[in-house]
């Protein structure tokens, strides 16, 4: 009886920390950002993201992330110089709260309208994030639309 509630108990913690890890969090946003867009390909990869456009004069990535039972996780990176910008696409809402969950202890400044979340994180810069009903219409899934802008004094190492 042991082993079979251990054998259970391992296996539900295995499955649910091997979901957690493909999901973007405040430390993953932070080695991306202190990092080149290079380095930004092996990370992605590990992760088990696909990446599906690359373009190499305008700086820009584009990475996506099926994730089972029709939900996904597109991750756009575009460097400007040495500061970089993400955009990420998603209706999976477990995303949504990964990423909600790991800035709260930065937050300096928390905004909030009727279309706009804003955060602005501690060494990270801004957070953006729209929340729109899916289409076609699911009242229990939302597309999120996040947008994160690194702060000025961030910039991408070699």
């Amino acid at each position: 009886m042991k082993q079979l509630l251990l054998s259970t108990l391992f296996f539900f913690f295995a499955t649910t920390c091997s979901a957690q890890s493909n999901l973007i969090s405040y430390d993953d946003l932070s080695y991306v950002l202190h990092n080149n867009i290079n380095k930004a390909d092996t990370f992605f990869v590990a992760k088990g993201y696909t990446l599906t456009k690359k373009d190499e004069k305008k700086n820009i990535r584009k990475y996506d992330l099926k994730i089972p039972g029709g939900t996904y996780v597109t991750t756009s990176l575009r460097s400007d110089g040495k500061r970089m910008f993400i955009e990420m696409e998603t209706n999976e809402l477990a995303q949504y709260n990964m990423l909600y969950n790991s800035i709260a202890q930065y937050v300096n400044k928390e905004n909030s309208t009727a279309d706009v979340q804003y955060f602005r994180v501690k060494d990270l810069g801004e957070i953006y994030v729209m929340v729109n009903d899916a289409v076609p219409y699911n009242p229990t899934r939302r597309e999120y639309s996040i947008r994160i802008v690194s702060d000025k004094s961030i910039t991408a190492y070699n």
